[in-house]
């Protein structure tokens, strides 16, 4: 008969050894150099970003199922991210309308294992000055104000009053419909707060701010803010790190936004403050961090340039998602030249895939006598550069299906550090030869399934087998 007994909180020592028999370690993991798929990391692919798909599927050559499909179909692909305007999600109140690139988007990712990401962005510089990121049927109720010029352009740029009731009422609206397709969907990976000015990005660069004052910036948008954390309670949410250059209280956003929980993101981490790298690398380590740079989203390869050191612009940027213990990488929609350039110059993605988010393994595995039973204790590794987003649970399955599971602090193992965690065993595990597999809790209650990153036979369902040591063995020693 199946049981589960659920410890919770695993034991993580001290672990003193008092006697040189009764303990072995009966297994041990080396890294491996293969790529790791795994939910909470990976290379990420724009289906849709703020000038829409890619330069061909805007230019007519192709179509919007061919342009995800090339991207679906890159191999080092992981997530598909749509990065929309309002008005591509919703033209009237009270329902969704989704522009064709989500089916699109959701199926490719369906068909090749991928998951989705997304931004809505209640703001957009591109498509200025022919229309708003706000739909239209807000336009004769919201007020907007003129901000001036930037970029030498020679038309105004206009941003909406979000304080303004109209806009309030339909931002509830926008986010409970959102949150009531997409929280909780399998597919779907992180949404990005949908926050102040261009691109969502928490600013309006060096041009003013629509509010009469910082006050009332300020309040409205921790207001929109806590209502996004408080309907989105199995998604991960993620949070921009941009400084509040437009005093709009974009950095009072950001820690209230850290401090429950969200992940976090940079969009250009070339040209990034040393603010945002601070909050970057000294976030906590059950934090995500997805990281992008749009300077070189083109990967043109005819522009390329090399360093003293000879690495291209593009890999020196994308590495730097290291030196920040990123989760994730933004590779933007144009797959042909994505490809083209890994073809030519493969180091840069290839280093990613092997180092980039985290890479769990039990790197030794001891069994001891201990209670008048046994215990395990697991000395777990992370080969990657950043910590787990979330809690990592452990689970032992024995014969007939048996399970005993529990989790390690939350972020644990950190990439550097050793994990020391135990399990007590049922005593009629002896001799028995027992499945392990590892779970995130992305979420509270939120459980995803995870892929060991060990170079040892791993299982299809994604288990290890550990052989355990019954007490009637002669050699129980310290060693192997």
């Amino acid at each position: 008969m199946q049981t589960e007994i659920n410890v919770g909180r695993l034991y993580q020592g001290p672990f003193q050894i008092e006697q040189d028999n009764g303990w072995y370690t009966i297994y041990m993991t080396t890294p491996s150099q293969e790529p790791v798929r795994n939910p909470g990391m990976g290379l990420i692919a724009y289906a849709w970003e703020e000038n829409g798909p890619s330069l061909k599927a805007r230019q007519g050559e192709e179509t919007l199922e061919e342009h995800v499909e090339k991207l679906a179909s890159l191999p080092f692909v992981d997530v598909l991210y749509i990065r929309c305007d309002w008005r591509d999600v919703q033209t009237q109140s009270g329902e969704l309308n989704l522009h064709p690139i989500w089916d699109i988007t959701l199926n490719a990712a369906k068909r090749y294992g991928l998951r989705v990401a997304f931004r809505i962005q209640l703001s957009s510089p591109n498509i200025q000055p022919d229309r708003l990121a706000m739909p239209d049927y807000l336009l004769d109720e919201v007020p907007l104000v003129n901000i001036g010029r930037f970029n030498n352009q020679d038309f105004d740029y206009f941003e909406p009053r979000y304080d303004h009731p109209a806009f309030q009422a339909a931002f509830d609206d926008l986010n409970e419909l959102l949150a009531a397709r997409f929280d909780g969907d399998p597919l779907i990976e992180f949404v990005d707060l949908m926050m102040y000015g261009f691109w969502g990005e928490g600013h309006t660069n060096d041009l003013p701010n629509p509010f009469p004052n910082y006050a009332i910036a300020e309040h409205t948008f921790m207001a929109m803010t806590r209502q996004q954390i408080e309907r989105w309670k199995h998604t991960p949410l993620a949070v921009n790190t941009q400084p509040d250059i437009s005093r709009t209280g974009n950095r009072t956003v950001r820690e209230y936004a850290m401090n429950e929980g969200c992940w976090v993101r940079t969009d250009s981490i070339i040209l990034d403050e040393p603010e945002q790298i601070e909050v970057i690398a000294n976030r906590a380590p059950h934090t995500a961090a997805i990281i992008e740079d749009g300077y070189y989203r083109h990967f043109r390869l005819e522009k390329l340039s090399f360093d003293s050191a000879n690495v291209d612009v593009i890999a020196n940027s994308m590495l730097h998602a290291l030196d920040i213990s990123g989760n994730y990488w933004g590779l933007w929609t144009e797959a042909e030249a994505i490809a083209a350039y890994n073809e030519r110059y493969p180091e840069g993605i290839h280093t990613l895939q092997r180092r980039l988010g985290y890479r769990l393994r039990p790197a030794w595995i001891w069994q001891r006598k201990r209670h008048g039973t046994d215990e395990l204790v697991f000395a777990m590794i992370n080969d990657g550069s950043a910590g787990v987003p979330g809690t990592l649970w452990l689970e032992a399955t024995g014969r007939e299906g048996a399970k005993l599971r529990g989790k390690l602090a939350p972020g644990c193992p950190i990439p550097g550090k050793v994990s020391l965690v135990s399990m007590t065993l049922p005593p009629d595990w002896r001799g028995q030869a027992i499945q392990l597999a590892i779970q995130l809790e992305i979420r509270p209650g939120v459980m995803k399934p995870l892929n060991w990153a060990c170079a040892q036979a791993i299982h299809d369902d994604g288990t290890l087998t550990i052989q355990l040591k019954a007490h009637e063995d002669q050699d129980w020693r310290c060693g192997v």
